[in-house]
């Protein structure tokens, strides 16, 4: 039995939303701005759905239309209105100070960089993409890609000195 269109795309949303939802947090460093963003990219993916479904490319569009509708906030100059504050860690019981430290000093950075900064390095390092393929994602050139992890990188060097041994740390864990 084959599903209908609908039920895969509902199936998609089911599985992938979490993926999407870690990118589209750390591009915004907001849960409700990242889930806004996942939505709307969603709604695009839905409405070519029927081109995309046999095609195995969903994920990728859907990516590419959050990081293009991230750009188009940007250049809107929109300012996302962001709470300061700490958000628990889920219990998930044993010691998890070191790795909770280092993710809220991680958040805490990420959120001092502009947001081409942070959405060069989510595609960079997260993502794991090319700088070709940042720059396509993104529409700016290479050398813009470059130029801005550049200068986030100088940036967190500077406001996170603590995460310049994360490197390391996770070398010698391998």
């Amino acid at each position: 039995m084959v599903d209908s269109p609908s039920a895969e795309f509902d199936s998609f949303v089911r599985h992938r939303s979490p993926a999407l939802l870690r990118a589209a947090y750390l591009l915004t460093g907001d849960q409700h701005l990242a889930e806004d963003l996942v939505q709307s990219a969603l709604a695009r993916t839905h409405r070519s759905w029927r081109r995309l479904h046999g095609s195995g490319n969903a994920e990728a569009y859907t990516r590419k239309v959050m990081y293009h509708l991230q750009v188009a906030w940007w250049r809107r100059g929109k300012v996302a209105e962001v709470l300061p504050g700490e958000l628990p860690e889920r219990g998930r019981g044993g010691d998890h100070s070191g790795a909770s430290a280092l993710k809220l000093s991680l958040r805490a950075a990420l959120l001092k960089l502009s947001d081409k900064q942070r959405a060069v390095l989510v595609l960079r390092f997260f993502e794991d993409r090319t700088e070709a393929e940042a720059a396509e994602v993104l529409g700016v050139s290479v050398g813009t890609v470059k130029s801005q992890t550049a200068k986030a990188l100088a940036r967190l060097r500077v406001i996170a000195p603590e995460l310049s041994d994360l490197h390391v740390a996770n070398g010698a864990a391998r």
